[in-house]
Formats: C-alpha cells, structure tokens, sequence
C-alpha cells in the first residue's frame, strides 16, 4: 500500500482523471491500481481563478515497484490504524460521568464497549427537549437555565457548524470520525480537509451514541445537575445530585462544557485545584453568503462540489493584541448561547447543507488573567459575566443581542439603521454600539482587524456587514490541573475536555474522553 500526498486536480475533475493522476504518479498504468483509498480532501482557493482540490489517498497496485517511486510525495503506508481490542474490564463500582459533550460521550463509548456500564450525569435535557427549548428562546425570548445551547445531550457543539477538524495529529481523531460515521454522520467526513457534520445531522448522531451506550449497559440521568462531591481520606466517594440525591461512585470523568459555572464554584470550594486561564471574547460578524462566495471563489461560486466558502484569519497587533476568526458558519445563522439569565451571548451554527443567506463568524480578541477585575480562579467567570450582562442591557431585554453595522463601528458611533446584511439572530437585534458593551481593548483589536482582514478578504469590512454581540464563550475561562494519569488533586476524579481547560472542539474533546476513559479502564486492570 502506497500513500500519495499533495495529488493536485481541478475542481470539475472526474473520478476516472483522479485514477489517472495516481497511476501517473506512481507510474503505472490505471488498469494496475487494485485498491484506492480517499484519506483526505482540502481545497485550495488561494486563487480564485484556479481552484483545486488536493488530495491525500492510499493506494494498492498489481506488482508493487520493488522501491518507492522517486517522488516525495509518494511513501509506503506504515501506520496501523488507532484501534481497541476488545476486553472486559471489572470495577468495583460503575464509573460516572458528568456531562454529555464529546468528551463524555466519548468516554462513555469506551468504558461501555469494556463492560464497565458507565452512568452518564447529564444536568440539561436529551436532544429532542433541548430543540424545544432553544426554539422558545429563539422565538419566545424565555431562557431554561438548565436546557439550553449550553446545557444537554451533546454538549454546545450539538447546535454549532459540527466542525470536526482540530489541530492535534492524535491517531484516535480517526476513529471518533469513524464512530460519528457508524451513528448516522455524513460519511465524507472520513477525508474533507475541513470535516463538518452540521447541527441537524449531528443531532440525529448523538442520539444514537446514546442509544449505543445504553445498550451495552450504560445509564443516562437527564436533569441531573452534579452541586457536590462526597471526599473520603482524600478520595472521590461519591456526589450530590441536585442538591438531595447521592450517587456512591469512586470514579469520576468530569466532562462540563465551559459555561459550567456553577459547577467551576462548588469545585474550587471543595478544594480541586485550577486557575485562571486566557481566553478570548468579541462578536459575531455577518456577511451575504453570496458575496463571500464570489470573494473567494471566484466564477466558481455555486459550485456543489465545493459548498459555501469559508475562512480563517489571524492578525497580531505591534500593539500586542491578538485577534482572529473562530468558528466560521458558512451559511449559517447566529443563535443565542445564553445560559444565565439576564446575559446575552452570541454563537454560530450551520446546518449540513450551508445553505442559509449569511455566513458568520466569530470576531475575538484575546484577553488573560490580567484583564480580569479581581484575583483567583474564577475572575475569568466574573470578567464573562459582566459583559453578557452589558449586552443584555444594551440589547434592551429579552436577550435581544445589540447589533452594529461595520462601518458604524469603524466611526464608533452608534447604529441607527440596519442595511443590506439582515441579522440572522433571534430573538432579535437592538442596533446600538457594540463600544458600549465590549471592552475598549477587545473593540481596539476588532477595529485594526477588520482593516487587516479586509485586505485578505475583499469585502470583509463591507460597511453593511454586521456585529452582533457578544461572544465570550470561545474557551474555558479556568484550567483544572492534572497529572499524567489525567487525574485532578482528588483521586478518582478525571477532568477532561473543553471545559476543564485541556481541550477546544468537538473532536480534541473526544480525544481526550478517550484518553481518560483509557486511563480509568487501565487502573482497573492494575487493581484487580
């Protein structure tokens, strides 16, 4: 089996021309080629005029070359791919998990398949209650504090784009894509460069990680919101489960998202040791779908092959703030991430098909510790609240988010009159001053960016595109320590994922509920 890399073609190309590309590259003839494997697909538009697809695949030829073609791009495949053996594993008493994220979910997939049948705590509601209840804020204005974008089965990203690209090389990345696939998720996923699932397929997905991990045993507890530990001789015993209910446990996958707040307050009380952590705050900013395309791919816009564009940008500031683009939804829609009431919290999500108007994306700055009021762990919390709560206030209640025109924020006055770009959000926007509700510092950052980004994006900076604000959720504001066995200061309890500071998206958070769901199933083995 040979393994091409950097396999250039045009994006109208046929499969017969990529069989002939290969068979080129390793010289032989196409009649040769027994097997050929797709391993990834990324798409090169820095020239608008010529857009090609680059390709990774895996070949299998009649009466291989005795040596590997003179080509650096072509290698023998020498890796086995990241597989479990089956085994049972016995434990004294059932692990737990609290949170149903990647992370959870994942580790809950690994203790199942081991026989461990794991209990998974989960504080908001399955997928089928939290689209109602995201709905009623959408169209209601009424927030569940407990069900929400935030809080409920699959985490925040269940309604986001479903990116599943990360920037970590893990050989377990491959499997969670598998697994994804197996539960229903678009099986293209295996080799786009950029791999999404998108909100409506990912929804019908984790119901059906749930329903696996049930039937291997595994138990799922909705409403179940963890509001203490029970701590013996320096070791997890157990928790309290809505204040009254006690769980017996001594293994513990802390698997929180980062709006976890409340959860973050009761830890730091009972003494599990974390910090304060950089993260990032801004707004999401809106643009016709239509005139990104045409921007970026030219006369190729529209075309099926390719979807909706997209984009990613960074710049750095002499003056040394750090601003960049996150979460890019093309055709998407910004929704409200709210998850406490009076706040008002923006974030992106795109169906499978990216096919709405808009497309958006997160506008952030960088902040740390040193822009937080206060000291201790939690001031990060403090720092995100107080301006979710500007937002809510310059929005003018019920979490309508205040919106502002590019070039209104550029002159930094406020905006009266929306334009061209019409706001995707619901409930609805207020148009105001986004100067009003984000710090100077993170408003000074988004303005030299826009004129940074615009030079790279033409467009980008179109006086109509739209602000809506804020954002303040891109990461955990804590980090809670661990050791090399992925265990806190109290024995027993393994923090993992986004929210405990130690992974961003969808698929780095299920990597590391692998990770932990490895290290508890291999303690059990030395134990017993």
């Amino acid at each position: 089996m040979l393994r091409i890399q950097q396999l250039r073609l045009p994006v109208d190309h046929s499969d017969d021309q990529l069989r002939q590309a290969v068979a080129r590259t390793v010289g032989i003839k196409p009649p040769e080629i027994i097997s050929l494997k797709i391993i990834r697909r990324g798409v090169d538009a820095r020239h608008s005029r010529q857009i090609h697809f680059i390709y990774t695949v895996d070949v299998e030829v009649k009466n291989e070359p005795a040596t590997t073609p003179k080509n650096p791009h072509v290698s023998p495949v020498t890796e086995a791919p990241h597989t479990y053996a089956p085994k049972t594993v016995k434990m004294l008493q059932r692990p737990v998990i609290i949170g149903t994220g990647p992370a959870g979910l994942f580790a809950g997939i690994l203790l199942a398949r081991s026989g461990t049948k794991p209990i998974l705590l989960e504080r908001g509601q399955p997928v089928e209650q939290r689209v109602k209840d995201v709905s009623n804020l959408e169209h209601k204005g009424v927030l569940n504090p407990e069900s929400n974008i935030q809080y409920g089965e699959g985490g925040a990203g269940t309604f986001s784009d479903g990116k599943l690209n990360s920037s970590i090389t893990d050989p377990r990345c491959r499997w969670v894509l598998e697994q994804l696939v197996a539960a229903g998720a678009p099986d293209d996923i295996l080799f786009k460069g950029k791999p999404h699932v998108g909100t409506d397929r990912l929804r019908e997905s984790v119901k059906r990680l749930r329903q696996d991990i049930e039937g291997m045993g595994g138990t799922f507890r909705f409403g179940a919101k963890v509001t203490d530990l029970i701590i013996k001789d320096g070791r997890v015993a157990g928790l309290r489960i809505n204040e009254n209910d006690t769980l017996d446990c001594d293994t513990v996958v802390l698997a929180v998202g980062n709006a976890a707040r409340d959860t973050f307050d009761m830890l730091y009380r009972r003494g599990i040791r974390m910090e304060a952590k950089p993260f990032s705050i801004g707004a999401r900013v809106e643009h016709l779908r239509t005139d990104l395309d045409r921007t970026l791919y030219g006369r190729f816009a529209g075309n099926a092959r390719l979807g909706a564009s997209d984009y990613k940008m960074a710049h750095h500031s002499p003056r040394g703030m750090s601003a960049y683009t996150f979460c890019m939804c093309p055709g998407g829609v910004v929704v409200a991430g709210a998850s406490e009431p009076g706040g008002v919290v923006t974030n992106g999500m795109s169906e499978y098909a990216r096919n709405a108007v808009n497309s958006n994306s997160a506008l952030m700055v960088g902040v740390t510790p040193a822009d937080f009021v206060g000291e201790g762990p939690l001031a990060g919390v403090e720092f995100q609240r107080k301006w979710e709560r500007r937002a809510f206030e310059q929005g003018c209640g019920d979490y309508r988010a205040p919106a502002q025109r590019v070039a209104d924020f550029m002159a930094r006055r406020p905006t009266t009159r929306l334009g061209t770009v019409s706001p995707s959000y619901r409930p609805g926007v207020t148009p105001g001053n986004l100067w009003d509700c984000l710090p100077e510092k993170v408003c000074e950052g988004i303005l030299e960016s826009l004129v940074e980004f615009n030079k790279r994006v033409k467009g980008f900076s179109h006086p109509d595109a739209l602000l809506t604000g804020v954002e303040t959720r891109s990461s955990s504001p804590i980090k809670i320590f661990r050791d090399l066995r992925l265990q806190s200061n109290l024995s027993g309890l393994y923090p993992v994922g986004e929210g405990a500071g130690h992974a961003g998206g969808i698929m780095s958070s299920a990597v590391d509920g692998l990770r932990a769901a490895e290290s508890i199933l291999n303690t059990a083995d030395m134990l017993l």
